[in-house]
């Protein structure tokens, strides 16, 4: 999405078109502690029964041969999000850097943006009444630090930077990394990216969001 989009509200805030802030999780350092969800929750102050990162789990397999896999979720950040389209007051908007958020003052909490969005990543916040979802900390990002997820991910498998500087810590990592995408088919193209994927866990969890698996090649141009 650019500046000549009709739908582009963005420019006002953020680092600037320079930088585009993404995150990568690497699967095989999460150990589903919940650590990212709890640390989330104090952060933002998200009201109980819901979240904005959480962390799905599915058993494969058959006993004795039983594997859990973990899936840690948040809001995707897209190049272009399908919510931002959606919304009929303009409440949700991109920043510059890339970071989706959400105005409370203009939302009018009809939901059109939680069902529009594919990665289940939305949903109205039982104290406002409006929409919620993660926001990439971005006001800690702005003062020069890290999501509260990814600090306190005891596994370091959050890396959280900017894509597209070639020397940043997430790029360096992705670059020797093989990358995927959830759902890439919607053409959203998310800013999460996801390291040992096992393409199954969701079709097997029933949710709505597949795995379809894109590699990391195809955002090389875009970086």
């Amino acid at each position: 999405m650019n500046k000549n989009d009709e739908y582009y509200t963005g420019g006002k805030k953020g680092a600037g078109n320079s930088v585009r802030y993404g995150m990568v999780i690497d699967l095989r350092r999460c150990i589903g502690c919940h650590s990212c969800s709890i640390h989330c929750k104090t952060e933002n102050e998200v009201p109980v029964g819901v979240y904005r990162a959480w962390v799905k789990y599915v058993d494969k397999g058959t006993y004795p041969d039983v594997r859990r896999n973990f899936l840690p979720r948040l809001c995707n950040h897209c190049e272009h999000p399908m919510c931002y389209r959606v919304c009929p007051t303009k409440a949700t908007y991109k920043r510059d850097d890339g970071a989706v958020l959400i105005d409370n003052d203009k939302c009018i909490g009809c939901r059109s943006c939680v069902t529009a969005c594919p990665y289940d990543a939305r949903f109205i916040n039982p104290v406002t009444k409006t929409a919620d979802k993660c926001t990439f900390c971005v006001h800690r990002v702005d003062k020069g630090l890290i999501p509260s997820c990814v600090q306190g991910c005891i596994g370091r498998a959050r890396i959280f930077g900017d894509l597209n500087d070639p020397n940043s810590e997430i790029s360096r990592y992705l670059a020797k990394n093989q990358a995927k995408q959830l759902n890439p088919a919607t053409g959203n193209e998310p800013s999460v990216f996801y390291i040992g994927l096992d393409e199954s866990v969701e079709e097997e969890r029933g949710g709505v969001t597949s795995v379809t698996g894109t590699q990391r090649e195809v955002r090389k141009e875009a970086i």
